[in-house]
């Protein structure tokens, strides 16, 4: 345990079922006119979106829609929105939707009120001065994006795919209703689960974990391996009716969720994030499922280096002890539909050398940060071997 650290997250939690109605309200505390960054689809099928806007006019903002943010957010998608925003003369953002909307929210306050290639100021050549406040509504219990100061997007050309870490882009309220959350295809859950998941072990065995995060990590991984298959099984089932359905387990889900991307905050993310980030910046693969293919394929190599925490680990997500730890989160990804490899996932044999050169420039700290450091030579082979 490390005695002396520095503990800094200034996150407004709005955290319950129903607490979408108090957007409007929350938004007008900021500004008077707010960009909505969305996806094209997911907000608008929900009827979430028309919510959020009916929300936010009845406080009398004006609203601006931004629809145009994909997965894995491209840089370009960010600066986009940020002219909009300085051209309509937006005040106050709110990213509505998943992980990568949130992301994308984050960059699009940030290059609002920061001239040049936000790839500047997430490679420390230029350094930020403020963002647009932000309000930030998740709609999947995964990244934890509401939860931090980290903003992932992919480079266009150079396909880099590493995060804006800056305190101007935490949220001035997060509200996570986990009733957002049961709009959810299973096939997403099972994805964002995952991530959750990964956030919160990941966060533990870093060597820069502090005893606070450690708390909230291990209570993170503890609620996703107690609820997460009870929920998935809900979302196969084909239940849409949150009345109908087991709202403790998704607000444990989407508790842990939160926790993920708060304890990512403190201790960063380990070389399953520092590897999968190349893959999916260069293939565009869902993020989840490249660290299915990964996780288990670093943590076999990793068990000796911290055989410990792995125990921990393992008791958390029903298992015995290290020696069974990486078998108990193949079972888990077997029940949630999600094991795979890279190569199932797009990622081609030729890919393997490009990726390993750039995980050690995109992910020098997360790997420099886990348990075991593992030369160019073994990432290479752990991308092999996840392929």
């Amino acid at each position: 345990m490390l005695t002396q650290f520095n503990h800094y997250l200034p996150v407004n939690l709005i955290f319950g079922a129903g607490k979408t109605e108090e957007l409007g309200k929350e938004t007008a505390k900021y500004g008077r006119k707010a960009m909505i960054v969305t996806g094209q689809n997911s907000t608008k099928r929900t009827g979430l979106l028309d919510r959020a806007k009916a929300l936010l006019e009845k406080e009398g903002l004006e609203v601006v829609i931004f629809d145009k943010a994909e997965p894995n957010p491209l840089a370009s998608t960010a600066m986009k929105g940020a002219a909009v925003a300085k051209e309509e003369g937006c005040d106050v953002i709110v990213g509505l939707g998943g992980g990568s909307i949130m992301d994308c929210s984050k960059a699009v306050a940030f290059a609002a009120c920061n001239e040049g290639n936000i790839f500047d100021y997430i490679y420390g050549i230029k350094k930020g001065e403020k963002a647009l406040p932000l309000i930030l509504v998740p709609t999947t219990c995964g990244t934890g994006s509401e939860g931090n100061c980290f903003a992932v997007l992919t480079e266009d050309e150079t396909k880099d795919k590493k995060s804006l870490r800056d305190n101007a882009v935490i949220a001035k309220a997060s509200i996570i209703d986990p009733e957002l959350m049961t709009t959810m295809p299973a096939s997403v859950l099972a994805s964002v689960g995952f991530d959750a998941l990964c956030h919160c072990m990941e966060a533990y065995l870093s060597k820069i974990c502090d005893p606070i995060t450690e708390i909230t990590a291990l209570e993170g991984i503890r609620l996703i391996g107690n609820n997460l298959l009870t929920i998935y099984e809900e979302k196969k089932q084909g239940m849409t009716e949150p009345s109908k359905m087991n709202m403790d387990a998704w607000s444990a889900v989407s508790l842990a969720s939160t926790y993920g991307g708060m304890v990512i905050h403190q201790a960063g993310v380990t070389a399953p994030h520092g590897l999968e980030h190349p893959a999916s910046g260069m293939r565009n693969i869902t993020h989840g499922r490249g660290l299915a293919a990964l996780t288990p394929v670093i943590y076999r190599r990793t068990i000796d280096a911290a055989p410990e925490k792995f125990a921990v680990i393992s008791k958390c997500l029903g298992g015995t002890n290290e020696n069974d730890c990486v078998s108990v989160i193949e079972h888990l990804l077997d029940c949630l539909d999600l094991r795979t490899t890279l190569s199932r996932e797009g990622v081609l044999a030729e890919d393997v050398e490009w990726m390993t050169k750039n995980a050690f420039k995109v992910s020098a700290a997360s790997i420099q940060n886990h348990p075991k450091v593992f030369t160019e030579e073994e990432v290479r082979r752990i991308y092999l071997e996840a392929l």
